[in-house]
């Protein structure tokens, strides 16, 4: 345990909690010093709108095979199912949008959500871990929870009063917006609860609803997973072809809705957004993606969900990035997509063969492949570019 650390816990460990009023405020102390920008408290009731609105939505198929919590809502809904006698829920929230770094190098490269420039979990586990910490010492059993799918944070989050469910889905805080990563501790502490949730504050804004590339938000506060980019980058398989322009240079996720979300410009105007950590990652090389083993791809970006953990889908999402920003007068771009098209992956030649009628390279498009998937790609690219069937 860290220095500062134990000076928390014991900050914690020698106020007198006589009443669950004090320990929750402990609670407060412990989060704030610890860096959170905001904690609340909800009770570790099941939260049965949550688990009605997954099981509509993933039976309407909004959810478009993602898992996570979408892969047993009666259990990511229900808090007692991760910490056996949970009667109260901690939940904490981080900040991660940053300054954008200064872009390097010639070459075409991928955009990479803010959330996922630099590992904010890590900071943010500290600070709940710091709560639980206290809690433990207390006697209370705690459970820490962060980017798992045993719970619905953005719904525990809502309960515990730390902010309202934007247009977009997304958790915003009053006066801070939605840039923020969500956590919990759960513990069989009897902790005060939130009175109330926080009042929906969109009103009649609708900023980020035609701001999505794809119309993904297909009602308020609903999404269609389907056309979602964020998704789309992160699912198995073939990348649907009607929204592989709408891609552009995205290889991992899509801020789009929250870029143009006014309670998030505001606050970036009135509080502009710290300097990048070392090390945050705002775009890659998309030439050099496609060069990489999978050892060196696991290793650079082995923290971001990749579907199947199969660097494949990297490779994937940079080939279709090529398709959208590469020059068809780069030779590096033109090679790069010959390898990927005479890749031994049927999943890399079907987006290598797109990817070279996006640039109109119709020379470079094979006549015919062995594999259904890539032979239908050929046959719709060159009746799209007017070149003679295979």
């Amino acid at each position: 345990m860290s220095q500062r650390r134990r000076e928390l816990v014991a900050t914690s460990a020698h106020r007198k909690t006589t009443s669950p009023y004090e320990l929750a405020q402990v609670v407060h102390d412990v989060g704030r010093r610890a860096g959170l920008d905001a904690v609340g408290i909800a009770s570790a009731e099941p939260l049965s709108e949550a688990r009605r609105l997954l099981h509509e939505r993933k039976a309407q198929g909004l959810h478009a095979g993602m898992r996570f919590t979408y892969k047993n809502p009666d259990r990511s809904t229900d808090p007692q199912a991760a910490l056996a006698g949970a009667r109260s829920v901690v939940v904490g929230a981080l900040r991660y949008s940053r300054a954008d770094p200064v872009a390097s190098g010639d070459g075409p490269t991928g955009r990479v959500a803010r959330y996922a420039w630099g590992d904010r979990y890590a900071p943010l586990r500290v600070a709940l871990h710091q709560i639980a910490d206290a809690l433990n010492h207390g006697g209370f059993r705690t459970l820490v929870l962060a980017d798992d799918n045993s719970i619905v944070d953005r719904a525990i989050a809502h309960r515990a009063g730390i902010g309202w469910f934007g247009r977009n889905a997304n958790l915003l805080l009053p006066g801070q917006g939605s840039w923020f990563v969500l956590g919990s501790v759960l513990t069989t502490a009897p902790l005060p609860s939130a009175s109330a949730p926080v009042a929906d504050a969109c009103g009649t804004c609708r900023a980020c609803e035609p701001a999505c590339p794809t119309g993904a938000i297909v009602a308020p506060g609903v999404i269609d997973a389907g056309r979602c980019l964020a998704w789309l980058v992160q699912a198995p398989g073939v990348i649907p072809r009607q929204f592989r322009e709408a891609l552009g240079d995205r290889v991992y996720g899509c801020d789009d809705c929250q870029e143009v979300c006014p309670p998030n410009r505001i606050h970036d105007r009135r509080e502009p957004p710290s300097p990048p950590d070392e090390g945050d990652v705002a775009t890659v090389d998309l030439l050099e993606w496609l060069e990489l083993s999978d050892a060196e791809l696991m290793a650079r970006h082995g923290r971001w969900y990749i579907a199947e953990r199969d660097p494949r889908h990297l490779r994937r999402n940079a080939i279709v990035a090529l398709g959208n920003v590469g020059r068809a007068d780069d030779p590096r771009v033109v090679e790069a997509l010959r390898g990927a098209v005479r890749s031994s992956d049927a999943l890399l030649r079907s987006h290598g063969v797109w990817a070279l009628g996006r640039l109109g390279l119709g020379a470079l498009v094979p006549a015919h492949d062995d594999d259904p998937t890539v032979a239908e790609e050929i046959g719709l690219v060159r009746a799209e570019m007017n070149l003679p069937a295979g």
